[in-house]
Parts: C-alpha cells; structure tokens; sequence
C-alpha cells in the first residue's frame, strides 16, 4: 500500500519530469536505483546528462527544496549517478540539479529549478 507522503512524492516527480521535459530535458529514467540510493530523475539537457532530486513542498514553513538535500542524500545520489554512468558507458558532461515542487495555499503548483545544485 502506498503511504499519501509516497504518493505526493511520485506526484510530484511526475510533474517535474513534465515541467523539465517542457523545458526542452529529454527524460531517460525515473527512480533508478543502486544499493540504497535512488536518483527521482535522469534527464538529458543540451548533451549533459542530469541527474534530478525532487523535493515536494506544501508551503515553505519548514524551509526550501533544497534545504532537505542533506550531504549524505547528495552522496547516495553521486554514487547512484556513478553506477548509471558506467552502466550506460557515457562520457560527456554530467550535472546535479534540484527541482522544488511547491504547493500553496490555492492548490496551484509551482517550481523551482536549482541547477548544478551540488557535487
């Protein structure tokens, strides 16, 4: 049974994959796994290949997106992308973004796009 949290969390990843692939990204994979870690999003920008972390937000009380991409998340998502790298044999650029998901008060979504957010 999926829990409302897990719920809102694939909700949301849905919705930024489509908002990024109305930016012009071409998704590759979604919710690849390695050992303990997971990357929400692989896409493809402009020849670099981005890895994406989707964080889902109703309000900002609590703090931003990016704020909840703590260093042992970024590490588990830089081992992950490096298994995927090796797996797919890619060669070029790479880069770590953070996409927000924001809900307020009205029910609208909103988003917020950090590039190259870490490494």
């Amino acid at each position: 049974m999926v829990s409302p949290l897990q719920d809102k969390g694939f909700m949301a990843e849905t919705q930024a994959k489509e908002w990024l692939e109305s930016k012009g990204f071409i998704h590759r994979v979604s919710n690849y796994r390695f050992k303990h870690a997971e990357i929400d999003l692989i896409m493809q920008h402009k020849g670099i290949l981005v890895f994406v972390e989707v964080k889902f937000r109703s309000g900002t009380g609590y703090g931003y997106a990016e704020e909840f991409v703590d260093y042992r998340k970024r590490q588990l998502i830089i081992r992950a992308a490096d298994h995927y790298i090796h797996e797919v044999d890619w060669h070029r650029d790479i880069r770590f973004d953070i996409v927000g998901v924001y809900k307020d008060r009205s029910g609208r979504i909103g988003f917020k796009h950090f590039e190259d957010a870490f490494y």
